[in-house]
């Protein structure tokens, strides 16, 4: 098994402190600048051009030996949700990107006319904006270079924070920080820009790790989600419920490898859980450039005996998120019940000692390498599967010093700083105002799994994977800062104030590099006023953000605005918006109508499976007599049949709705019938994909006093 480049340097240092030998260390180096960027991330990098191009001299420190943190690491087919709301250095990074792919050089292994250009909601290559989204390590990796090259910057690699006794402070302000190495820097600010939060735990700054209880800030998809099922990497994807025992049914034979025997917790309730993380790794089916799958040392097949059963049950999604990269590459992401994500491994990572996260690593590489070897070899994989899997490989031409397999893992969460303002899904949904902008998220409210459990029924199950649509959002300024009066000169980029699930969106590569440019000018300003950065006038740093080209507020363009969306406020009666549903199955948001409710709506993927269901319920202001509505806009792919539920004070009544027919004078509501209600009692109304013919559409309900 390939290991991680940054162990080969770190172990030798911790073994020599532990001995007692730290005599024998070279001299301690001591490094002076305005501002010390802890990191290499993305984030880290971009944070450090912004604080020279505002004078400032600067250092990059960190564990990191390559630049860039996943942007450089795998994750090609950015995650960019609306690109609109992406500005400044972060949309010069994917013009930078476009500028290399236009030189005939880079395109080695595929002309440029063959690419299919596929990207997630643009195309790949945007000539319009000369900019690209899609691309491949190495070249994301010469950008961040070229950066440091161009603007001159420092950078101290596979420097290890000593995050016992390394932060040295002033009162309320960090001093200096010292390495493993012995190496010390000093600086008038700091930014933390690792995934893990390492500088800003170290410094004594609040944080939290885990999910966070529904009722800790009021929201209704943080916490254990048992029974919410709304992609398809959970076993409701598969046909048939699989037993999670070593004999199917006999909870006497014991259980399946990577299965959890432990409750999953009370729906809402908080735990100390991380969700899954996982290798973006790159592959290819370009023979010339392709090293089969390799068999990883310790490889053990009972470890995915669970996936044979998958298999067994007639799933066959394995290539569902092998996304097409130039050169004939991918960046390959987890899909399915039992894939790349590697859930219930990680729950230690976020605190745990170097010599522990190592080990966390290697445990997560050994997984994932298995998992492919398996699916490329294995017997009981159907042949179909396997001989599609041995046509693709690792490329020889992306991290060649190591093993051809990504340097950083995917850290999808780790610490999140608990600092002044704190980012929830409430703020994202726009349910509560977000103060003082300094940068936009819009990507879908996205965690992957956190546990895998057994259900009382006696079968196998995920949870904790959620997705919730929704439209740019403000990502407020004080995320960004510690508490006051906790650390007066620290910026943290990466790990920001946000709960779990607001985390989930806030997340994304190009949000990272936009909140390194916003915390770098912040931490500048500071510098220049002799303050501590809690105290930057707000005016004066959005003035400077909107100068450098931030986008802070997001004004709809009028081609979507002519496109319909309707905004709830204006609806008479009492509305329930497909994101305030209960749901239970595959439930997954678009907004490719032309005409919908709220920020988007819901369909089913055409399942046709009897499994999704929308439950809407609302507490009507008085009995009485009420028109009961439902938005669903129509297409020609959807079912002709859906049953659709009301719950009155007559009792139950289904209603079928064709979802094909055009709603009356271009109406966005077709009616359900009118009804008697009772105050005391909920109106309710049931959507369900079953008998259905075709995709199943959620948006809205309304209930109209007649």
């Amino acid at each position: 098994m390939f290991r991680l480049l940054h162990a080969k340097a770190l172990i030798p240092i911790a073994l020599l402190l532990l001995l007692g030998t730290s005599s024998s260390l070279p001299a301690a180096d001591n490094f002076e600048a305005d501002l010390i960027v802890y990191g290499g991330t993305s984030s880290g990098v971009i944070a450090a051009v912004q604080a020279k191009k505002m004078g400032k001299s600067v250092i990059v420190v960190g564990p990191d030996r390559h630049l860039g943190g996943l942007s450089s690491g795998g994750l090609g087919f950015t995650d960019t949700g609306n690109k609109g709301v992406i500005g400044g250095l972060s949309r010069d990074f994917y013009h930078r990107v476009w500028k290399a792919y236009q030189k005939p050089e880079t395109w080695r292994w595929q002309k440029q006319s063959e690419y299919g250009n596929k990207g997630q909601g643009t195309p790949a290559i945007d000539g319009e904006n000369r900019t690209m989204w899609i691309f491949e390590p190495h070249v994301a990796e010469q950008v961040f270079e070229d950066y440091v090259k161009e603007f001159q910057i420092p950078v101290h690699r596979d420097e290890w924070l000593d995050r016992a006794a390394g932060v040295k402070r002033a009162g309320s302000r960090i001093t200096s920080i010292t390495m493993l190495s012995g190496k010390t820097y000093t600086g008038k600010m700091f930014i933390d820009a690792t995934y893990e939060g390492d500088l800003l735990a170290a410094a004594g700054v609040d944080y939290h790790v885990g999910r966070e209880a529904n009722s800790v800030y009021g929201e209704k998809w943080n916490g254990v989600q048992v029974g919410v099922l709304h992609h398809r990497h959970h076993f409701g994807a598969v046909k048939t419920p699989i037993s999670p025992y070593v004999v199917p049914g006999d909870k006497t034979s014991g259980v399946l490898p990577r299965i959890s025997t432990a409750p999953p917790g009370e729906y809402g309730a908080g735990d100390k859980r991380v969700q899954a993380y996982c290798y973006r790794y790159c592959a290819t089916d370009h023979a010339e450039n392709r090293i089969p799958f390799p068999k990883p040392e310790g490889y053990d097949p009972k470890q995915y005996e669970l996936l044979v059963r998958v298999y067994e049950a007639g799933w066959r999604e394995t290539f569902e998120k092998f996304d097409p990269i130039p050169n004939h590459k991918t960046d390959t992401n987890n899909h399915g019940p039992f894939s790349t994500d590697n859930i219930g491994m990680n729950y230690d990572y976020p605190e745990a000692s170097y010599e522990q996260r190592q080990k966390i690593l290697d445990e997560h590489c050994q997984y994932q390498q298995g998992w492919l070897y398996f699916v490329a070899n294995d017997p009981r994989v159907p042949v179909e599967v396997r001989e599609a899997m041995q046509k693709w490989g690792l490329p020889k031409d992306e991290f060649q010093d190591n093993g051809n397999w990504p340097h950083q893992i995917y850290v999808r969460e780790a610490r999140r700083m608990i600092g002044q303002f704190v980012m929830t899904e409430n703020e994202l949904t726009k349910k509560k105002p977000t103060p003082d902008s300094v940068g936009m998220g819009s990507y879908t409210i996205d965690s992957h799994n956190v546990q895998r459990y057994i259900t009382p029924e006696g079968y196998v199950q995920n949870e904790g994977d959620i997705g919730v649509g929704i439209s740019p959002y403000a990502i407020a300024y004080g995320s960004l800062l510690p508490k006051r009066g906790q650390c007066d000169n620290l910026v943290v980029t990466v790990c920001v104030s946000s709960s779990h699930i607001a985390f989930g969106s806030i997340r994304m590569e190009p949000v990272f590099m936009i909140l390194g440019q916003s915390g770098a000018t912040a931490a500048a300003l500071a510098i220049d006023a002799n303050q501590p950065v809690q105290n930057v006038a707000y005016s004066v740093l959005q003035k400077k953000l909107l100068e450098d080209g931030q986008v802070l507020e997001y004004a709809t363009p009028a081609k979507q605005a002519a496109k319909g969306s309707i905004d709830l406020k204006t609806l008479s009666g009492v509305v329930v918006d497909d994101e305030d549903a209960q749901l239970t199955g595959d439930w997954q948001v678009s907004r490719a109508s032309s005409k919908y409710v709220g920020d988007g709506y819901r369909h089913d993927g055409a399942a046709k499976d009897g499994k999704a269901a929308a439950r809407f319920t609302a507490k009507l202001p008085e009995a009485g007599r009420y028109e009961v509505l439902l938005a669903s806009p129509p297409n020609a792919n959807r079912s002709s049949k859906v049953a659709v539920e009301v719950e009155s004070a007559g009792g139950k009544k289904t209603v079928h709705v064709d979802q094909r027919k055009e709603p009356a004078e271009d109406a966005a509501f077709v009616s359900l019938g009118t009804y008697d209600f009772k105050a005391d009692a909920p109106a309710v109304v049931t959507i369900s994909n079953a008998d259905s013919d075709g995709y199943v559409v959620i948006d809205a309900v309304q209930w109209v006093k007649r």
